[in-house]
């Protein structure tokens, strides 16, 4: 009797990074190792979808800004310059905070986009989820929202899809009235999520004289909440240098209560009194602007004074994001 021959597997040709599709978990891996997806290339794609970036919106013009829209502003639109310009039937590209029943985009009936900026995102990276919601709403059929997905991996970012020498210039609006052109006519589900979300509103103002600064109001008292551009620990030691000088205030009545960190940004929050209004607020705002960036020059070591303003403001920082 002959004798069986050992059946051998051909080998399959190796993929590059870059060739490998995406299946699943459990299943063999395209790259011909012999391992599971998940625990060879699937590994390294999963890590880069949830890994955090701290500051998802660098690079981009108004980063400031982004982060206040993300996080503090309940109701503005920014236009959105496109680095390779608007596509055929897409008359314009518009940031928005939030959208109708917290839609990612919305492709409207005209055929331009809203793309919503305060919604959870699948990834660590907002940028990436941003840019794939992005980029499916510029294709969309006119008149739909596009649904939440996880982004690509390898997927373009914002700061690949948009103009890097376009100005970000956010309109901070009184209410939603924006998410519709006809609100009056709106279906009941939309006037619903119109009324809801125009109710929960905080008022608030950009003001005009600084960068990334809004003014809000709230029953109890008014805010300014600024974001800063600057690295976190150089601003902390210049406002413990202005905060032990007693020069940290916007004026009577005014404190400086702390900061948070929001996006790799830090955001030093004051109180004020409630009736100062955003006006009032400008002047002071600006001048503060001049005592900071005098005091973020200084590289002399904290006085005793210094270290004990610098902790209590540490103590009362806290993380958004």
């Amino acid at each position: 009797m002959a004798k069986k021959r050992p059946q051998t597997k051909g080998k399959q040709p190796q993929l590059t990074d870059g060739q490998v599709p995406v299946v699943g978990a459990r299943e063999p891996c395209p790259c011909g190792s012999g391992r599971r997806y998940k625990a060879c290339h699937g590994r390294a794609a999963a890590h880069a979808a949830t890994e955090l970036v701290h500051r998802p919106f660098e690079g981009l013009p108004g980063e400031g800004d982004w982060v206040a829209l993300r996080e503090l502003v309940p109701a503005a639109t920014v236009e959105l310059p496109l680095k390779d310009g608007l596509p055929d039937g897409v008359p314009s590209v518009s940031l928005a905070t939030v959208l109708p029943m917290a839609w990612p985009a919305l492709r409207r009936d005209d055929g331009s986009v809203l793309l919503g900026l305060q919604n959870d995102t699948a990834s660590g990276d907002i940028s990436r989820d941003l840019a794939d919601t992005l980029q499916r709403a510029l294709t969309a059929e006119p008149g739909s929202p596009v649904q939440a997905r996880r982004a690509p991996a390898d997927g373009p970012r914002l700061q690949d899809l948009l103009d890097p020498e376009g100005a970000f210039e956010p309109i901070v609006h009184a209410g939603f009235e924006f998410w519709v052109p006809d609100s009056e006519n709106a279906s009941a589900e939309v006037s619903a999520s119109l009324e809801r979300a125009n109710a929960a509103a905080i008022p608030t103002v950009r003001l005009s004289g600084v960068d990334s600064a809004y003014w809000c109001e709230t029953p109890e008292k008014n805010h300014l909440r600024w974001v800063m551009p600057h690295p976190e620990e150089q601003l902390l030691d210049a406002l413990a240098r202005l905060h032990a000088a007693g020069t940290s205030s916007l004026g009577d009545g005014t404190r400086l209560v702390g900061s948070f960190r929001a996006h790799g940004l830090t955001v030093p929050v004051w109180d004020l009194p409630t009736g100062m209004s955003a006006e009032d607020i400008e002047k002071p705002a600006a001048e503060f602007a001049e005592r900071l960036a005098t005091a973020l020059g200084s590289d002399a070591p904290l006085t005793p004074e210094e270290r004990r303003a610098r902790g209590g403001l540490t103590n009362r920082q806290v993380t958004l994001s």
